[in-house]
């Protein structure tokens, strides 16, 4: 039931940990080694690289799955599916395969995320689009993400930055439908501070990438993609893009809901 609260349980915490980069990625790994001691940590992430994927899901394919450990102490699940793939199907088959009949994750967790995921960019994610899958389902969700560029990112610091923001978090009761959006500023060295959290809206101008005109051998015209992503028309203050711009932790509550209440009645005086 929507509103619900998680549960207390005298066991351990299970926590089911998933992506968008690929089960073997750096981040996810990383952020492994941080959180695995808060619990029974199950890893069901994508087989490949899911980024930008959004909340995708198959239908027309069988989605092959290979149990792994692609890190050390990691149990796996590699998915040949999409992010909300792999929540969903291990929500509703590998979990109670591996746990009983009825059993669920205590939490979600998604990422971290190679790349902000701020401003318009959470529409597109496939970092929050499994994040929100385990929502829809009642099981409260993390998103996590780290801020790329100048520089190689130093992971198993940002994971410990990460794993600081999850902590707070759960220090409160989170709402069985919750996604909480969470993102690290750009980390390059081990000894990189802990920086500061600012809970912030997300900003919701378009972003100004645009796509390059090419030319193929053959003559066909192909456009590829240009930009990092982190441009956007105008970046209203409070929000997640100048927290993370000035290397704040972002935290943003996220909802699933997409009616517009407030035109509810006006449509309904229209269509009367």
């Amino acid at each position: 039931m929507r509103g619900a609260k998680v549960p207390y349980t005298a066991r351990p915490m299970r926590i089911m940990l998933t992506n968008d980069d690929g089960i073997h990625a750096p981040g996810i790994a990383a952020l492994h080694a941080a959180i695995r001691d808060l619990g029974e940590v199950v890893t069901i992430a994508p087989s490949e690289g899911q980024s930008a994927t959004s909340h995708g899901i198959t239908f027309h394919t069988p989605l092959m799955v290979e149990e792994c450990s692609p890190a050390p102490h990691m149990r796996g699940f590699a998915v040949e599916g999409r992010p909300a793939d792999c929540v969903k199907l291990g929500m509703r088959r590998i979990w109670p395969d591996l746990f009983g009949d009825g059993q669920r994750p205590d939490l979600v967790i998604s990422g971290m995320n190679s790349g902000a995921n701020v401003g318009i960019n959470v529409i597109y994610s496939g970092t929050v689009g499994a994040a929100v899958e385990a929502a829809f389902l009642g099981v409260p969700s993390i998103a996590v993400s780290l801020h790329m560029g100048g520089g190689a990112p130093h992971w198993r610091r940002a994971a410990e930055i990460a794993r600081h923001a999850i902590d707070l978090v759960r220090q409160h009761e989170i709402d069985a439908h919750s996604v909480i959006n969470i993102n690290v500023p750009r980390t390059h060295s081990a000894d990189a501070p802990m920086p500061e959290i600012r809970v912030v809206n997300m900003n919701t101008a378009a972003g100004i990438d645009n796509y390059e005109r090419r030319v193929s051998p053959s003559g066909q015209a192909y456009y590829w993609p240009n930009g990092d992503g982190m441009k956007f028309l105008h970046t209203k203050e409070g929000t997640d893009v100048e927290a993370l711009m000035e290397r704040f932790i972002t935290v943003t509550p996220l909802q699933y809901d997409l009616t517009d209440y407030h035109r509810i009645a006006e449509w309904r005086k229209r269509l009367a």
